[in-house]
């Protein structure tokens, strides 16, 4: 993922050099554009790694050593529900809540957490291969990102594996922060992009590429990284999203190009 090992101007440079057409095959695949409804006020401090709304509870996770965090706060008020803290040198990645379970990854630590969905206390630890990039909950089983174009599904109790799915389209890419949408299909940022990906869980087809640049002016975007967090509000078409040390909540609609 982003961390230590790149600069902003790395992900500018990058982004300028086309990224955008994410690699592999995909030219007819539709694109789409971002329609913004509203904005919220966003931690300029926090390293956006996870967003997930469940119910009235928006949960997010941030990175960095000695920064990583795991928040619940009211999605009407915004008021802090529950924060806690990972000791250094975790750096925390994707969260998603599955039953009764709040799941936070770590990067490069190979370590889930499962979490007390109101206090975030956390229960027990449970070890995985790999990196941890982004995490969401879809049809009983959790869905995981770890920095390629392939995701894996996990059981939500244990976090064993159950299986794999490699896109089919827009292949080479970097999957990050991850949003099961109530359409069944899964929402992906394309690491370091300003782009969301649609993709079928089921057959690894990306379905729909979301243009989601210049949301933030020039000149806010220069002390900011890259776009990350992404999460449906129940019973709508909207999506809040946002991006690490973004000072803005963006609540959105994807609509034709």
């Amino acid at each position: 993922m982003e961390r230590n090992r790149r600069s902003l101007a790395v992900v500018v440079l990058v982004s300028l050099l086309g990224i955008a057409g994410c690699g592999g095959s995909g030219g007819d695949t539709p694109r789409l554009r971002i329609e913004v409804i509203g904005t919220r006020t966003h931690d300029p401090k926090a390293f956006t790694e996870g967003l997930e709304v469940d119910g009235t509870v928006l949960y997010e996770s941030t990175g960095m050593p000695g920064a990583s965090r795991v928040r619940a706060t009211d999605l009407t008020t915004g008021d802090e529900l529950a924060s806690v803290e990972l000791p250094a040198p975790y750096f925390g990645e994707g969260v998603t809540r599955a039953g009764d379970t709040v799941w936070q990854l770590t990067w490069q630590d190979r370590v889930a957490i499962a979490r007390d969905p109101a206090t975030l206390a956390e229960r027990f630890r449970v070890s995985y291969d790999g990196e941890g990039w982004g995490l969401c909950t879809r049809a009983g089983r959790l869905v995981m990102s770890n920095g390629s174009d392939t995701l894996t599904f996990r059981d939500p109790l244990t976090f064993a594996p159950t299986g794999t799915v490699t896109l089919t389209n827009h292949n080479n890419v970097q999957l990050n922060e991850l949003d099961c949408a109530a359409d069944g299909s899964v929402y992906a940022n394309s690491y370091p992009t300003d782009e969301i990906l649609r993709i079928d869980p089921e057959t690894g087809d990306v379905l729909a590429v979301i243009d989601a640049s210049g949301l933030l002016p020039a000149t806010v975007r220069a002390s900011t990284d890259v776009l990350n967090g992404i999460a449906q509000l129940p019973g709508t078409d909207h999506f809040l999203i946002t991006g690490k040390y973004w000072p803005t909540v963006f609540e959105v609609r994807f609509v034709p190009d």
